[in-house]
C-alpha cells in the first residue's frame, strides 16, 4: 500500500503538458462629454481601456492589457499587476469573465488566459504606455446584437476604427461566450473577450449592483440614469427610471447647485436594498 508521501515522492509533474497561464483585463469607462447647455445633459460614452502591442505576436495591434501569470501570485494579481505595467491605471476591484481556452488562440503556444471585467472611474484615469505595449488608449464602444445571434463590435479612438463581428455561442450562468467572425484587427481572441466582458457587464447592471462602481458616492438621479442607459444601451423615462431605482438609493439630504438651473438632490446607494 503507497502512502501519500511516497506517491508524492515519486510523481513527476514534468510527465505531463502544461499550458503557460495569462490575463486579461476589460477595463471600462463612462466618459462625459462637454456640457454644451445646461438645460441638457452632457453626452456618456462607454469606453474601453486598450494598447497597442509592442512586440510579436500581432506587433502593432490593439490589445486588451494583459500578460504571463508569475509562480509567485494569483491570476488576479496578475491581471492587476498586468494593467498597472501597462497602462498606469490600477482597478479598484476585478470581476470574472471567464476561462478562454480555444486551442490555438495564442501562435506562441498553448496559452490560456483568465479574462476579467473592471470599472475605473473617469476622475482617476493616467494612462501611459508602459512596459511591452506602445500605446494605452481609451476607445468608445458599441456594441449592438442583429439578426441570428450576430454581433457587431465597434471600436473607435480618433481616426482608429476597430470593427468586430462576433456570434454568440453559448449562454449560461449569466455568462455569454462567443466565437469569433472577424476579429476587426484587433490582437489574438480578445474581441471575443470584450464581447463576453461587455454582456457580463450589462449582467450586472441590471440588478443596479454595477452601475454605482461608476459614479462618486455621493450623484444625483440624473447622472445614474446616464451610467444605467450607457451601459445597457437603452433609454428610460424618467419617472420609470426613479420608481426602479428607488429602492436601491436614498437621498443624502445634499444638493448639487449649478449655474442656470435648479439645485438637483444628490443620492447615496443603500447599503441594503429596500425589499
Amino acid at each position: 500500500m503507497v502512502t501519500e508521501n511516497e506517491f508524492l515522492a515519486e510523481y513527476k509533474l514534468s510527465d505531463y503538458e502544461r499550458p503557460s497561464v495569462t490575463a486579461d483585463v476589460a477595463a471600462f469607462m463612462i466618459r462625459s462629454g462637454e456640457k454644451t447647455s445646461y438645460r441638457k445633459d452632457p453626452e456618456h460614452k462607454l469606453s474601453l481601456l486598450l494598447i497597442r502591442r509592442g512586440g510579436h505576436p500581432y506587433k502593432g495591434m490593439w490589445a486588451l492589457p494583459g500578460g504571463f501569470m508569475q509562480s509567485d501570485e494569483t491570476v488576479e494579481e496578475c491581471a492587476l499587476r498586468e494593467i498597472m505595467e501597462e497602462t498606469s491605471v490600477r482597478p479598484v476591484s476585478i470581476m470574472s469573465v471567464g476561462i478562454f481556452s480555444q486551442p490555438g488562440r495564442d501562435p506562441r503556444g498553448w496559452i490560456i488566459s483568465s479574462a476579467y471585467v473592471s470599472i475605473i472611474s473617469e476622475e482617476s484615469v493616467k494612462q501611459v504606455a508602459c512596459d511591452d505595449a506602445s500605446d494605452a488608449q481609451w476607445f468608445n464602444v458599441s456594441f449592438e446584437e442583429e439578426e441570428d445571434g450576430i454581433f457587431r463590435l465597434s471600436l473607435s479612438y480618433e481616426d482608429i476604427v476597430l470593427n468586430a463581428v462576433l456570434a454568440e455561442k453559448s449562454a449560461s450562468f449569466g455568462r455569454t461566450m462567443f466565437d469569433i467572425v472577424d476579429s476587426g484587427s484587433l490582437a489574438f481572441d480578445h474581441a471575443a473577450i470584450i464581447a463576453a466582458a461587455l454582456m457580463a457587464l450589462r449582467s450586472a447592471a441590471k440588478s443596479f449592483e454595477t452601475v454605482f462602481d461608476f459614479l462618486p458616492d455621493k450623484f444625483t438621479l440624473s447622472a445614474l440614469q446616464k451610467v444605467q442607459e450607457t451601459i445597457m444601451n437603452v433609454s428610460m423615462l424618467p419617472a420609470n427610471f426613479r420608481r426602479m431605482v428607488s429602492k436601491y438609493v436614498e437621498e443624502t439630504g445634499e444638493y448639487l447647485r449649478g449655474d442656470g438651473h435648479r439645485p438637483a438632490m444628490l443620492f447615496r446607494r443603500r447599503k441594503t436594498p429596500v425589499k
